[in-house]
């Protein structure tokens, strides 16, 4: 099947099969004109590629997680640990974001919202606040 085909069947864009073939995620069979030919288990791997995405797992962590899918020998807890591992890493994004978000709440308070220019917004912007 053509990419575009690949790429209607997979919910994965033909841009980003571009670019996991690029990165080595994924291996496209090239025909004797030079075009990129799919075929049912490359849409598998790219459906893979997209749910661990939807799931916010890093490149490098889906290149393990493809690795650990086609070893059919592998241990479940290596998997387990990868996906424990990035449950620790989200909820470390998500305090940083959420001290982000109590900080401009905090700013934005403190700003008077009128015609006057000053604003402690811009003020923090500018590393002008202690």
């Amino acid at each position: 099947m053509t990419i575009g085909q690949a790429a209607s069947r997979s919910g994965v864009s033909a841009k980003m099969i571009r670019h996991y073939e690029a990165i080595g995620l994924i291996e496209a069979e090239r025909r004797a004109n030079g075009y990129r030919s799919y075929g049912p288990q490359d849409v598998a791997v790219l459906r893979f590629i997209r749910h661990a995405r939807d799931l916010a797992f890093p490149l490098e962590d889906i290149r393990k997680l493809l690795a650990l899918w086609r070893d059919r020998s592998r241990a479940s807890s290596e998997v387990k640990n990868l996906a424990l591992a990035h449950v620790e890493a989200l909820e470390a994004k998500a305090k940083a974001l959420s001290a982000v978000a109590e900080s401009l709440r905090h700013l934005a308070q403190h700003c008077s919202g009128d015609d006057r220019p000053d604003c402690p917004i811009i003020a923090e912007l500018e590393g002008k606040t202690a």
